[in-house]
């Protein structure tokens, strides 16, 4: 299989997949942030460059889609559609889709997870502070599963969470024994974050990882808006379906 270079710095920038009058659905490419952040590198971020190009600067983001996710980021366009958005998402009333490439192949079709999320602590094997795992005091995360397609011995998984725990899916799907393609805190290789803090992206982490992010991609988002049902949607990301591809040559 092919292993694709590091995406440092990125190569794509965000696009509009749907404006509507109080929002905007844009398509995050990988290694984007949502919105700027304090970091030790100057990374680009959606909520900016959007703001750049339309000259509003009421544009504000909802949810956040992690750095390495790529996928449907909404961005409200005023004051009003923010807070109508802050009730949709506390409320738990928006449908967010995602797709995803893991190493193995489940003994199940479809399966829903039930079990609680929270920080493992340091200690044992655990070297990373953020990471997250099942836990018996942890707080209530629900995500539903589905195999999409399998391949030499990777699989390709759509994911429904219906809880919005940090890292949920990239945790559950660990905990359920398919670390996914790229992860460097919950994938097969333990140092992997650790080493990406001191080096960075380099072409021998990458090949190691087989991919230089995380094989995660927001599909699809879905809720009710003005008495009506919105969806929509955005192809799995251009590099992860090359990686699928490769996937199948190497089958």
């Amino acid at each position: 299989m092919t292993v694709r270079t590091p995406l440092l710095p990125p190569t794509e920038k965000p696009r509009v997949l749907v404006e509507h009058p109080d929002f905007y659905v844009v398509h995050k490419p990988a290694l984007w942030l949502t919105h700027r952040v304090r970091a030790r590198v100057d990374v680009p971020d959606v909520l900016t460059f959007m703001q750049a190009e339309t000259g509003e600067k009421d544009l504000a983001p909802p949810h956040r889609l992690d750095r390495e996710t790529s996928g449907t980021q909404l961005l409200s366009r005023d004051a009003d559609a923010a807070r109508r958005f802050f009730t949709l998402f506390k409320t738990h009333l928006v449908g967010k889709t995602y797709l995803a490439i893991v190493h193995g192949s489940p003994d199940w079709e479809r399966y829903t997870l039930d079990a609680p999320l929270g920080d493992l602590g340091l200690g044992g094997a655990n070297k990373v502070v953020i990471r997250q795992a099942v836990v018996p005091d942890g707080r209530p995360a629900v995500t539903d599963f589905r195999v999409v397609e399998r391949r030499a011995g990777f699989t390709l998984i759509e994911a429904y969470p219906r809880s919005g725990r940090l890292h949920q899916i990239r945790a559950h799907l660990s905990h359920l024994g398919l670390p996914m393609v790229g992860d460097k805190i919950y994938g097969r290789d333990s140092q992997a974050f650790l080493d990406f803090m001191q080096t960075g992206q380099t072409p021998e982490l990458t090949a190691r990882l087989l991919l230089p992010r995380q094989a995660l991609h927001a599909a699809r988002i879905a809720f009710r808006w003005a008495g009506a049902q919105f969806a929509a949607e955005a192809p799995l990301a251009a590099d992860l379906r090359a990686f699928w591809e490769d996937v199948q040559e190497a089958g």
